[in-house]
């Protein structure tokens, strides 16, 4: 591999702050982060399904791996790839009462003994699918360092509402130095889309020729994509945008490992129906990984998030470029306002908290924000956007056409002492952002731009 760009070298800087987790059992917290609190808008509530989890091995045979001998220009082998995925899924009602799932974690951190810490789950594991019926598919790609149930605050929030979910575990190698990084870095960059669309292939495979279990209950001409951070980046080619061969992102990589990087997969792409990328990395300047025509060839309308104060992936001029260049698809971008990188993760598990590491609860917090405030207007706007996407809810599009770019200029006017009682603004508010209580609507916006139609965002927010 050839030297690695700035904003790499940056991004490595930046993650080695940050832990691997990958699991041991511990007594877990009371709260799922799933189950948001009262003061998260009105779709965050969870839904009228109960959940089941369920775990699977899926195996893809002839990946090209880079070793520590092709980054010394020596050819890249090939071997299987093994990756885990967490299913999430609507389940039939229980006659007794079961354990619900709890998702354990390994916190490692250098030169420190490991934390051992677990985030609480609604889910059963292994509850039997609701029978007789297909659900769209939601395929969930975590952050470089993550892991399959580091956002089940989403992923049990979504299938409650009858959703198949299915939340990849990359297993992204942990790093010590700036060697080690850069290798593990440059297998990521080759394998975020290949995971996504080999692992989209095979579960459309399973909903049409499972007849019962999980796979049963897919539908399989229903898609949507997730990805964060890292899996932004993959799930933007997987969706359409081919890389630029020509990008520092590429040109990093050994020769083969180019090749294989730059190789597309239209069939998935036509697939997918709705793609929500949250802080995707690459569009940055010093890594710009995709031209603007490559960008323009995603056809699924999309949904970003994004904090305005992300450093890590240059919000600026990294996602408000990537968010201009879609031209063709319609799109919306939420946007907190001062929000970092850390926008969707579930929150830090107790003992994170407990232990006063502060570069381990950095890894899961936001300087600005609390996580679980943005976990409930995730949880919002996402079920807004894949009803709408997926399930054909036209009237879930109100929550998202805002009737004002900034949440701070919405109207809804309260008498002196009248109280708000959490009521959320509905069709009697029509100036206010739907979904949200009377004053709650704050440090938000929402840009769209149309299909055909470049966005100016990048532009406005120099």
């Amino acid at each position: 591999m050839t030297k690695l760009s700035s904003a790499i070298r940056h991004h490595f800087f930046a993650v080695l702050a940050l832990a691997w987790l990958s699991g041991l059992p511990i007594a877990h917290s009371a709260n799922a982060p799933s189950q948001p609190d009262i003061s998260a808008p009105e779709l965050a509530r969870l839904g009228a399904f109960k959940v089941g989890t369920s775990e699977s091995v899926l195996r893809f045979a002839g990946r090209v791996r880079i070793t520590p001998a092709s980054m010394a220009g020596g050819s890249l082998p090939t071997q299987e790839r093994k990756l885990n995925v967490r299913m999430w899924y609507p389940a039939q009602p229980l006659v007794e009462v079961s354990q619900p799932a709890s998702y354990p974690h390994q916190h490692i951190r250098l030169g420190k003994p490991a934390l051992q810490a677990v985030t609480q789950g609604i889910a059963i594991p292994n509850a039997l699918p609701v029978a007789n019926k297909r659900f769209p598919l939601v395929v969930v790609s975590h952050g470089y360092g993550g892991w399959d149930t580091s956002i089940s605050n989403l992923t049990e929030n979504l299938a409650s509402k009858g959703y198949v979910v299915a939340a990849i575990d990359h297993a992204d190698a942990p790093f010590t130095n700036l060697q080690e990084f850069q290798l593990s870095f440059g297998n990521v960059l080759l394998d975020r889309a290949q995971d996504q669309r080999q692992t989209i292939a095979a579960l459309l495979r399973q909903a049409k020729t499972d007849s019962v279990g999980v796979g049963a209950s897919i539908d399989p001409e229903q898609v949507a994509l997730i990805g964060y951070s890292m899996g932004g980046f993959g799930a933007l080619a997987t969706s359409g945008a081919s890389y630029d061969a020509d990008s520092s992102t590429v040109r990093q990589l050994p020769g083969d490992a180019q090749t294989s990087l730059l190789k597309a997969d239209l069939d998935v792409a036509r697939q997918i129906k709705a793609l929500v990328a949250v802080a995707p990395w690459g569009g940055q300047p010093t890594n710009r990984s995709w031209t603007p025509q490559a960008l323009g060839q995603i056809k699924a309308p999309v949904l970003m998030i994004a904090g305005d104060g992300d450093d890590v992936v240059d919000f600026r001029h990294g996602v408000s470029w990537i968010f201009d260049s879609m031209t063709g698809t319609d799109r919306h971008m939420l946007v907190y306002q001062n929000a970092r990188h850390n926008i969707v993760g579930d929150p830090a598990p107790p003992e994170i908290v407990a232990s006063g590491d502060f570069k381990a609860l950095e890894y899961f917090s936001d300087p600005v924000w609390r996580t679980e405030r943005m976990n409930g207007i995730n949880q919002h706007f996402i079920t807004a956007f894949l009803d709408w996407r997926l399930k054909g809810v036209a009237s879930s599009a109100d929550y998202l056409n805002t009737p004002t770019v900034s949440a701070d200029d919405g109207q809804w006017p309260a008498a002196f002492g009248e109280p708000s009682e959490g009521k959320t603004a509905g069709v009697d508010q029509p100036k206010y952002w739907r979904g949200f209580q009377r004053r709650w609507a704050m440090g938000l916006g929402m840009y769209r731009a149309q299909v055909g139609v470049r966005g100016t965002l990048e532009s406005a927010s120099r």
